[in-house]
């Protein structure tokens, strides 16, 4: 009895040093990701996106479903975030962007679990730095949908990576299930999704499964990936909102027209060259410099990056955004070339951490963004006197957050501007866009909310309609400019002073 308390004691003390160790670790990470993202905590238009995620999810909790009453075509489980993140009681950005921080610290951890397995804890601490960086230059510096699903994929990878492992199978089925969470985020997930259970069903073939017993494995796979969108879609049946949850999910991403400029925009070719230059660096380091110490692991490696590679151009019309996906794929790929314990030590390493730390442009980003508060509060404080639960502002083309910093009603479910004026949105609503527009201009909003230059190809018709008929009725009270764009508040004319 007194030999087992003896010799346990040494292994108690250990674990003691390790959740030390890891609580250090969650916490360097911590400040280091406030610190990164520090310029947007509090902007409302640190991005466009989330401002409608934010707004649809603190609905949620007012009764109000999306695709029914509020719609969009992401997943359920995206709102339900963000709803999440509204009922901390912090008020939007704060609530979504700090829950937001969460996810990339997540997401670093596991990264960090994952470069373990090829090189130092040195090395696999400044990736996970790394990966914070590389998220926020790309498009995930606030609560854009990758930071959400990014984390999950890395799950999943941890999960089925070594296929020899006691519990293998278990393990799998874990990471389909958490794969079918992801979906529920964002459904360009699939091809992750399919390419880890893939591995984990050659693993089982190569473990002695028979076909029927791989094929069963498969079968148990693709029920625990689609559990979470079957449930959602049977809570929407149950409530009779069946079909508008088919069609924001499953019919609408099929109807949207693609965007003149294809897949790839010309600018996205200096955007992306980081991370093409880190694969091609990695590739190279593992042939001439430093031969990973786990080949396998590192070919599982470059299988993430080129299913994640696919997740990004699933959609026919592809944003700068989609590109975090692949921040974690490349930096592992990468790998060979950053191992401080190569052929030419730490100095790929340091050289990458500077320049990416330098594409940040924190300085640029932070003036930007007091600039976006102050343009924010001035165009609050010439609506807000005119709208309130009964009288609804309308954003043809704006900031969404409008709607919740003003404490607007609604005026229509087609809530976010883009879907009524985007072009490319046109034959893929349930409504025809210039009937929306024409309806809720023949509300008679008191004020309506323009913008001077549009971030996309915009519908001719609601835009002409628009531009057509403000004039007659309404007055620009207040401009303020926003990402570069000026924004115009316009009152109804029969609510001017006299003066």
């Amino acid at each position: 009895m007194t030999a087992v308390s003896l010799d346990s004691a040494p292994a108690k003390a250990q674990d003691r040093q390790w959740a030390r160790t890891d609580l250090w670790l969650i916490l360097g990470l911590s400040l280091f990701a406030l610190a990164v993202r520090f310029p947007f905590l509090g902007d409302h238009n640190a991005d466009i996106d989330e401002q409608l995620y934010a707004l649809i999810g603190s609905q949620l909790w007012q009764g109000q479903l999306p695709f029914v009453d509020l719609w969009d075509r992401k997943p359920f489980g995206l709102f339900l975030l963000f709803g999440l993140a509204d009922a901390s009681g912090l008020p939007a950005p704060w609530s979504y962007q700090l829950f937001a921080t969460i996810f990339i610290v997540l997401g670093a951890l596991l990264l960090r679990r994952l470069a373990l397995l090829l090189v130092d804890t040195t090395t696999a601490g400044v990736l996970a730095l790394l990966y914070i960086v590389l998220m926020t230059i790309y498009g995930s510096h606030s609560a854009q949908t990758e930071i959400y699903h990014v984390p999950a994929m890395l799950g999943m990878a941890l999960l089925v990576r070594d296929t020899s492992h006691p519990d293998a199978l278990k393990r799998a089925c874990m990471a389909m299930a958490i794969g079918g969470v992801a979906l529920q985020v964002k459904y360009t997930v699939v091809p992750q999704c399919l390419f880890f259970g893939l591995w984990a069903l050659w693993g089982q073939y190569r473990a002695g499964r028979s076909l029927p017993q791989i094929a069963e494995i498969a079968a148990g796979f693709a029920m625990l990936g689609l559990l979470p969108t079957l449930l959602v879609g049977l809570f929407y049946l149950a409530m009779g909102g069946w079909d508008e949850f088919w069609f924001a999910n499953f019919v609408s991403f099929f109807l949207r027209a693609p965007a003149p400029m294809g897949r790839f925009a010309d600018q996205y070719t200096i955007f992306v060259m980081p991370l093409v230059v880190l694969t091609v660096a990695g590739l190279y380091g593992s042939l001439r410099m430093t031969q990973p110490r786990d080949s396998r692991s590192y070919l599982f490696f470059c299988g993430m990056l080129a299913a994640a590679l696919a997740t990004v151009f699933l959609p026919s019309t592809v944003y700068a955004y989609y590109f975090a996906a692949l921040a974690p794929g490349v930096l592992l790929v990468a790998l060979p070339f950053l191992d401080r314990k190569g052929p030419v030590g730490i100095v790929p390493l340091g050289a990458v951490t500077i320049a990416c730390i330098g594409l940040l442009y924190l300085p640029d980003r932070y003036e930007a963004s007091q600039d976006h508060r102050r343009a924010m509060d001035g165009l609050v404080a010439a609506i807000q006197p005119h709208v309130d639960g009964e009288k609804c502002l309308w954003v043809f083309d704006g900031p969404t957050a409008l709607y919740t910093a003003t404490g607007s009603c609604l005026p229509t479910r087609l809530i976010y501007p883009d879907h009524l004026n985007n072009a490319l949105e046109r034959d893929a609503l349930e409504v025809r866009q210039i009937d929306e527009v024409r309806r809720i201009m023949g509300e008679r909003p008191p004020v309506v909310v323009t913008a001077d230059r549009a971030f996309t190809l915009q519908n001719q018709d609601t835009l002409g309609y628009v531009t057509a008929t403000l004039p007659k009725g309404y007055a620009v009270i207040a401009e303020e400019r926003i990402h570069d764009r000026g924004i115009e508040v316009w009152l109804r004319r029969d609510l001017l002073p006299s003066n």
